[in-house]
């Protein structure tokens, strides 16, 4: 199989498997299988993968250097941006639902009122706006028209990673297992791009080969 049809293959297992979550609940949902309280269910589940894909495209980088594998940079886009698509959903879920999208004068009160007086809603607005300029800037055409600065901005997914993870633990009550499981692996791969020159400059000289450039590189 040639590279380019390699990398063809290896999108469309990408788009399937970040669609594959999302026709499972609409499957529950159409079939009543969301439980006592489907709507918090809606959240949750769409939170918790929103959360994954976003560790998912920050470990790209990482596994790019580990393994000398030039694919996982050509998916990081794809795999962020679903991160965003499934970060919108959960929003959409909280602001159609909870808030009565009916009654739109009364769902923005109640929604500055939960932002001011919940944190976790506070924590997690936030880390939507953050990611919402790299969705914006993900295109090749706002590469180019960045240049340096677009490195820069696109640094504002590690902040909204946190904050994400915060959002989730501030969410729970009961069982923080999964919250405190996200927030191990976002520090495994925090730690990892902390600047540790003894340590990184080993693993990287290990490569030899020299990684050919690309340009998709959106959502580090």
């Amino acid at each position: 199989m040639s590279p380019a049809a390699s990398l063809w293959t290896a999108r469309a297992l990408v788009w399937i498997g970040c669609l594959t979550p999302l026709a499972l609940l609409i499957d529950r949902t159409l079939n009543g299988g969301l439980g006592a309280n489907p709507i918090e269910y809606l959240e949750r589940a769409l939170g918790d993968w929103s959360l994954r894909f976003l560790l998912l495209t920050l470990c790209m980088t990482p596994l790019r250097s580990f393994t000398g594998w030039i694919w996982p940079l050509k998916l990081r886009r794809t795999v962020g941006l679903w991160a965003y698509a499934y970060i919108c959903l959960h929003f959409a879920v909280y602001i159609v639902f909870d808030l009565n999208i009916l009654e739109p004068a009364r769902a923005l009160a109640q929604l500055a009122e939960d932002l001011v007086k919940r944190l976790y809603i506070t924590v997690g607005f936030a880390a939507w706006l953050f990611m919402l300029p790299l969705a914006i800037t993900s295109t090749d055409g706002w590469q180019r028209r960045l240049k340096r600065k677009w490195k820069t901005l696109h640094k504002l997914i590690y902040p909204a990673a946190v904050l994400g993870v915060l959002h989730y633990i501030w969410l729970v009550k009961k069982d923080l297992s999964d919250p405190l499981l996200y927030a191990a692996i976002l520090s495994i791969l925090l730690l990892w791009r902390w600047p540790w020159p003894k340590v990184r400059g080993a693993i990287l000289r290990a490569r030899s080969t020299p990684a050919a450039p690309t340009s998709d590189q959106t959502l580090r």
